[in-house]
């Protein structure tokens, strides 16, 4: 769809009015950059895809505790079987009765997707961690396509991949019945989808500018309809469906959009920018990335809706919501869904630290920054290491990030922060406005209880800041002139290329290293001592 022309006249980026005929020399915007898929994209995108696909789902089905599902994955599983058992209608689903806690506290999706996966295989260990593997899979292509999109290069996609299938972090959220994997693919899914959309909206007021077709309103000319953010829409109502978290990221991305769009106008000279994307902006984003959300979230609750033994489903009727609230003035169904809402509110709200409510495996947003504190997912020591072995063995399993990925997140923040505030390299801003979704919000409330899961949301983004970072190096610096680095080339190489070829094979040999402590391997209690280089790992 093209910018709607609505006039011969146009702005020039300097303000001034000129003629579509006038003989002066435009100051026309360099041209959006568009690199044409390639060979090179194909063949790096399927060994990608191949290696997610086996680092995701060798030993899928272990470890398992006699059988039963581990950590968290003993809320979750449940909860999603309690579907598959109530499931009478195709396009419904089933309801989670949780007879054992009483209340779920998060919203229905991300065990929708674990009930259609027990469906399929079973209440197994297969049944309930296959689709978040093919989920975790997902996450790693739509941060190499993410990364693509914003370079415009297939290297860079390369090395976003690469680092994507060897950290520890999405590695394991990939690998067990949970949810977070379900709302990170969603939540890199909107931001692709945004990237996408900023550009298609550039590449159009490029070309009414260029063409003179930019219109006689002050306000600028309209985009016409955007699919590309109405899909990131459609993604963020998923991301909210599966974890309220997903609200942060409607407010950055959204508030992202308006903004970028503002940007646009301006660069391209309409006079009254900021008004135009008021008008002409704003109304069209709130519609996608607020409306189409909050539509979504609600139809995940259908079968909520449809059930009759729901939980607080006649909360009106029954007693559970007092006399004079104002809940009674609404339909009994809707007067229930809101109170299940706020007793889920009040159930994250009072736990807190200060409230007496602690775990062994807490950690703070400021700690997630260099994985300081992993969580324990599994655990079984005094195991015998074999015949006639003295030494005794054990597994162990953490949700652990990989130290060169997680390691380095500050100084990548800081110089991304640089690059697009100072430097003005509009391609950081996706990346950094993602990883202030997911970190910012937490230090707003800091005294609640949190787990270092909560951040895998953040690590997809700072992937793309390392691997933008890469394709700078790539090709710049002097040529290095050792013998031994030559012929392992094969051919003169720079040292800003031989950085990023040794940063992403420590990356590979560090998750190699770590791998018993992300698969479980049975290992000595000598080697397992190795692994833990940091006192709070243990």
């Amino acid at each position: 769809m093209r910018v709607t022309a609505l006039t011969t006249k146009f702005h020039s980026p300097s303000g001034r009015r000129a003629s579509r005929h006038s003989t002066q020399q435009r100051p026309v915007p360099p041209r959006p950059l568009t690199v044409p898929w390639s060979r090179a994209d194909t063949v790096s995108t399927v060994v990608i895809a191949v290696l997610a696909l086996i680092t995701r789902y060798a030993g899928l089905t272990l470890p398992v505790s006699k059988g039963t599902p581990i950590f968290d994955e003993k809320h979750y599983v449940p909860q999603a079987w309690d579907m598959v058992r109530s499931w009478d209608n195709l396009f419904i689903g089933g309801i989670e009765s949780n007879p054992g806690y009483g209340l779920v506290v998060h919203p229905p999706l991300g065990k929708q997707i674990l009930a259609l996966s027990e469906a399929m295989f079973g209440y197994t260990p297969l049944g309930w961690r296959f689709l978040t593997a093919a989920f975790g899979v997902g996450v790693v292509l739509l941060v190499m396509n993410m990364a693509r999109t914003i370079s415009q290069s297939w290297q860079v996609a390369t090395f976003a991949g690469l680092i994507a299938v060897f950290d520890g972090v999405l590695l394991v959220s990939s690998k067990f019945g949970l949810l977070d994997i379900f709302q990170v693919f969603f939540i890199v899914g909107a931001a692709w989808a945004l990237v996408n959309d900023h550009g298609q909206m550039r590449a159009r007021i490029h070309e009414a500018f260029h063409s003179g077709n930019m219109g006689t309103s002050e306000f600028g000319p309209r985009f016409g309809f955007r699919w590309w953010r109405f899909t990131a829409g459609v993604f963020l109502g998923l991301a909210l469906a599966v974890k309220w978290t997903g609200l942060y990221y409607i407010a950055f991305f959204g508030l992202m959009s308006v903004f970028g769009d503002l940007a646009l106008r301006r660069r391209y000279g309409v006079k009254r920018y900021i008004t135009g994307t008021l008008l002409r902006d704003t109304p069209a984003a709130l519609a996608s990335l607020v409306v189409v959300p909050i539509a979504l979230y609600v139809w995940s609750w259908r079968a909520w809706f449809a059930s009759e033994t729901s939980v607080y489903r006649h909360a009106k009727t029954d007693g559970t919501i007092a006399d004079g609230s104002w809940l009674q003035l609404l339909p009994e169904a809707v007067a229930g869904w809101f109170h299940y809402h706020w007793s889920v509110l009040q159930f994250h709200t009072e736990l807190t630290t200060s409230g007496g409510h602690s775990h062994p495996w807490d950690s703070k947003p400021w700690a997630w920054l260099v994985s300081a504190r992993p969580i324990l997912y599994y655990s079984s020591t005094g195991l015998e290491c074999g015949e006639g072995g003295a030494a005794t063995c054990r597994r162990m399993l953490y949700l652990f990030g990989t130290p060169a990925v997680w390691w380095l997140i500050v100084p990548a923040i800081v110089w991304a922060l640089w690059c697009l505030f100072i430097r003005k390299d509009r391609r950081f801003l996706v990346p950094v406005v993602g990883f202030a979704a997911g970190f910012l919000p937490w230090l707003a409330n800091f005294d609640r209880q949190m787990y270092f899961f909560y951040a895998t949301a953040l690590i997809p983004f700072v992937i793309v800041i390392y691997a933008l970072a890469l394709g700078r190096l790539v090709g710049h610096g002097p040529v290095v002139k050792n013998k031994a680095v030559t012929a392992l080339a094969r051919r003169p190489i720079t040292w800003g290329t031989f950085a990023a070829i040794a940063y992403l094979a420590l990356v590979i040999a560090m998750f190699c290293y770590f791998s018993p402590i992300l698969y479980g391997y049975t290992v000595s209690d000598a080697w397992y001592k190795s692994l833990m280089w940091l006192p709070s790992w243990s």
